[in-house]
């Protein structure tokens, strides 16, 4: 049987991430949401709806990098 890997976009900064490999995951309005790093999760909890709207086309990655 194959695995194949489910892959999830962060919703801060649009990165392709594995769940089960996330760094990061927080709960809104009962769905699970994954980051690739604290720093998305933190920026995502200060104001979720900013990016569940998609206006997050700028990148916040001031606190990581890929």
């Amino acid at each position: 049987m194959e695995h194949k890997e489910h892959k999830i976009i962060d919703p801060v900064c649009g990165m392709e991430i594995d769940p089960e490999k996330a760094a990061a995951k927080a709960e809104y309005q009962g769905k699970t949401y994954y980051f690739c790093a604290v720093g998305c999760k933190t920026a995502f909890e200060r104001d979720p709806e900013k990016y569940l709207k998609g206006e997050h086309k700028h990148h916040e990655h001031g606190e990581h990098h890929h």
